[in-house]
């Protein structure tokens, strides 16, 4: 299972609002309802026993009857999840405290891809068709960087990020394999260099220091829809520069091995916004999904003591120690 995330066409954007505080209207009543029936009973409400109640709503919220479906089973699962009785009221009017940020799902027999042609040198525009109540239809377009043509779509979520920009979130069960190369590599994870490979591949993410000047003026000028605008950028930047160093490795080698080292270990520490900026989860993640899809074998070894272990009997009972010994670690 993969998840494809395109960008839907701002032209949509009232549309997708209106639909959206349609959806927080589902869940604040089956939030409410199965928190009533807890207090009367004793027993949780699961998700079929909410959609009996939210039968039918669909013609008067312009929704589908599978996306109130999905609504109460995405309801049941957090609740169950978070272990808690009742969860926290969603709203998505701007004027609010604490504004949600919009979520409309779909099921596979309400979607529809339509087309997918070119767009420009480059780019491709996909045109995908959602059922709502009635009949009606909602037809989005979206920048499609994947070619949906090639992939059979499962299910469908509208998200909206913070700067109020909508995604078409796809999940898809086959989708076009890689080939992975012949050689082995080891990745070795740090700060200054997020990820260098035993080749000499050094992948660089320190971005945020490039903005931070103008973030700096953003954040002293209140401007927080510029704030936003560079954060997003610095992510998506990041994002993009993982994608590229990962893709290369997997397809050039059939075995990956990375160093077993966690971001907690160092987030308490004076390294802790250089480890943050290196994305070291998000560079295992890429490389786990994509060994698995192309079939290259990926390792995660734990690093204690590598450099002081003999490499031929594993013994460090005589294992160089300190900056002097150095030297002789290769021969140890």
């Amino acid at each position: 299972m993969k998840t494809l995330k395109l960008r839907i066409k701002d032209k949509h954007t009232n549309q997708l609002n209106i639909l959206a505080g349609s959806v927080n209207f589902v869940w604040n009543y089956v939030n409410e309802l199965s928190f009533k029936h807890l207090q009367r009973t004793g027993k949780f409400f699961s998700a079929y026993d909410l959609a009996a109640y939210t039968k039918g709503a669909g013609e008067y919220l312009n929704l589908h009857s599978q996306t109130l479906q999905a609504v109460a089973e995405t309801h049941a699962k957090s609740r169950k999840q978070f272990k808690k009785a009742k969860l926290n009221w969603r709203t998505n009017n701007p004027k609010a405290k604490r504004r949600n940020l919009g979520w409309i799902p779909f099921k596979k027999t309400a979607i529809k891809h339509l087309a997918t042609h070119q767009s420009g040198k480059k780019s491709l525009k996909s045109t995908i068709q959602l059922s709502l109540a009635k009949g009606k239809k909602l037809t989005i377009d979206v920048w499609d960087s994947y070619n949906l043509a090639l992939y059979n779509i499962n299910t469908c979520e509208l998200v909206q990020d913070s700067r109020g920009l909508w995604y078409a979130c796809i999940t898809v069960k086959e989708y076009p394999k890689i080939a992975c190369g012949s050689a082995k590599v080891g990745i070795d994870l740090g700060c200054k260099d997020a990820a260098v490979s035993s080749d000499g591949d050094k992948l660089q993410t320190k971005i945020t220091h490039q903005y931070a000047e103008k973030l700096a003026i953003a954040q002293r000028a209140n401007n927080k829809k510029r704030v936003k605008a560079i954060h997003a950028k610095i992510k998506n930047t990041r994002q993009d520069l993982v994608h590229k160093f990962t893709s290369k490795l997997v397809k050039s080698n059939n075995l990956i091995v990375v160093g077993k080292i966690k971001s907690k270990s160092f987030t308490s520490s004076k390294l802790a916004k250089s480890v943050y900026d290196a994305g070291w989860f998000e560079t295992k993640r890429q490389l786990d999904y994509k060994c698995a899809n192309a079939g290259c074998h990926y390792i995660e070894v734990n690093e204690a003591y590598t450099t002081q272990t003999c490499s031929c009997c594993g013994s460090r009972q005589d294992s160089p120690k300190g900056r002097e010994s150095l030297g002789v670690r290769g021969a140890t």
